[in-house]
């Protein structure tokens, strides 16, 4: 699972008109860690990433690629 794209924290950052920053101010993140989120470089732990949809009013399953599993699993790419 090596540099994939597993989560959608930039896109709805920007579809939210919202920064690196306040994400990281809202959550008591440091902003590095907002950005490695980004960048898909670490992931967020599920309970982070629960707290970052409710601080983005938006549905948990908006922030994850889900297909990214679903290929993985049946075989496909």
């Amino acid at each position: 699972m090596a540099n994939r794209d597993l989560n959608r924290l930039k896109v709805v950052l920007a579809e939210k008109k919202r920064t690196n920053r306040w994400l990281a101010e809202q959550l008591g993140k440091d902003q590095t860690t907002i950005s490695k989120w980004c960048t898909n470089s670490s992931q967020p732990d599920l309970a982070s990433l629960m707290m970052t949809a409710k601080v983005l009013n938006v549905e948990l399953t908006d922030l994850v690629r889900f297909e990214e599993f679903k290929n993985e699993n049946d075989g496909t790419e």
